[in-house]
């Protein structure tokens, strides 16, 4: 299980599988919620993670084992609905709050 502390993080990445399509969308709104404080959002595809070194990536629940392997020991939060979910919600609330941040 890799963890984090939410203040301890400045580069959160959405994952997606190619490159521009639906992680574009929630790059966009997880970078509107974390707006004013030092995270750097942004979207890369999957399997350029380890050039983007994160310190979280959160992507598509289909998407989070090839994601663990492009990073390990980097917390991978996994989600369900682009629009939402709870997962997100809450990866948002940690980092602001700065509780720990861990991938199971």
């Amino acid at each position: 299980m890799a963890k984090i502390s939410g203040s301890d993080v400045t580069r959160l990445i959405i994952a997606c599988e190619a490159g521009m399509g639906s992680s574009v969308m929630v790059a966009g709104q997880v970078r509107k919620a974390l707006k004013g404080t030092n995270v750097h959002v942004s979207h890369s595809p999957v399997n350029l993670l380890k050039d983007e070194n994160p310190d979280v990536v959160l992507c598509q629940r289909g998407l989070s084992g090839r994601a663990k392997q492009a990073v390990p020991g980097v917390p991978v939060i996994a989600f369900d609905m682009f629009l939402g979910d709870p997962a997100i919600t809450k990866l948002i609330e940690d980092v602001k709050n700065g509780a720990e941040i861990s991938d199971e």
